[in-house]
C-alpha cells in the first residue's frame, strides 16, 4: 500500500513539473510585461497614426508657380520640414541634416525626397540654395499644414522634421532639436523592413 502511495505522490510531482514547464513562458512574459515593463519604443522619432492625420488637399506651388501636391512624390519616402522662406539658422541646421541624412543611406538615398514646404511668400536667399540643392520648395498654407501636422506640447510647426511613408501616409514627427544619428537609425531601419518605395 505505502508503495502504491510513493507511486502516486510521484506521479503528481512529475505531473506538477512538467506543467510546471509548460506554463513557464506564460507566467514569464506577464512577469515581463506587468512587473518589469520593457520599453516596447525601439524608435527615436514619434509614430503618428495616418488615420488621424489623413493627407489634405494643400494647393502647394514651386518656387516659380505651379501647382503642386505631396501626393507627387507617392512611391517614395518623404522628409518634410515647414518653416518661412527667411530660413534662420535652426531651419539651415534641418536642411542640411535632411541632406546628410538622405546621403549616408548609401544605395537606398534614392528611396527618399526631401521636401521643404515655405510657409510664406518671401523670396529664398540665394546664399541658402547651393547647400540645399535636391531638396524641393513649395510654397503652402501655414494655416492648412497646423491643422494637418501634430506638434509636441511647447513646439511649432517649425520645429519638427516629418516622415511621410511611400503610400504617402504621414507616419513619423522628430523632436525639436533632434539627434541626427538617431534619426538615421530610425530612417535605416524603416527602408530596411519596407518593401515599398
Amino acid at each position: 500500500m505505502e508503495k502504491v502511495e510513493n507511486k502516486k505522490a510521484a506521479g503528481r510531482w512529475k505531473l506538477f513539473a512538467v506543467l510546471a514547464v509548460c506554463a513557464s513562458p506564460m507566467i514569464a512574459s506577464y512577469f515581463t510585461y506587468y512587473v518589469i515593463q520593457p520599453g516596447a519604443k525601439n524608435n527615436y522619432g514619434t509614430l503618428l497614426d495616418p488615420r488621424s492625420y489623413p493627407m489634405p488637399s494643400l494647393n502647394l506651388q514651386s518656387v516659380d508657380g505651379k501647382s503642386s501636391e505631396l501626393t507627387t512624390f507617392k512611391g517614395k519616402w518623404v522628409m518634410l520640414q515647414i518653416d518661412d522662406a527667411s530660413c534662420a539658422d535652426a531651419c539651415q541646421r534641418k536642411l542640411l541634416e535632411m541632406r546628410q541624412l538622405r546621403l549616408v543611406q548609401g544605395k537606398e538615398m534614392d528611396r527618399i525626397e526631401r521636401v521643404w514646404l515655405i510657409s510664406d511668400q518671401q523670396q529664398v536667399a540665394e546664399q541658402i540654395k547651393p547647400g540645399i540643392a535636391g531638396t524641393h520648395l513649395l510654397r503652402a498654407d501655414k494655416a492648412k499644414l497646423e491643422k494637418w501636422l501634430p506638434t509636441e506640447a511647447g513646439t511649432s510647426l517649425y520645429d519638427h522634421i516629418y516622415l511621410i511613408d511611400p503610400l504617402g501616409n504621414l507616419m513619423m514627427r522628430f523632436p525639436k532639436d533632434a539627434d541626427p544619428n538617431k534619426m538615421k537609425k530610425d530612417l535605416s531601419r524603416l527602408l530596411k523592413a519596407s518593401a515599398i518605395g
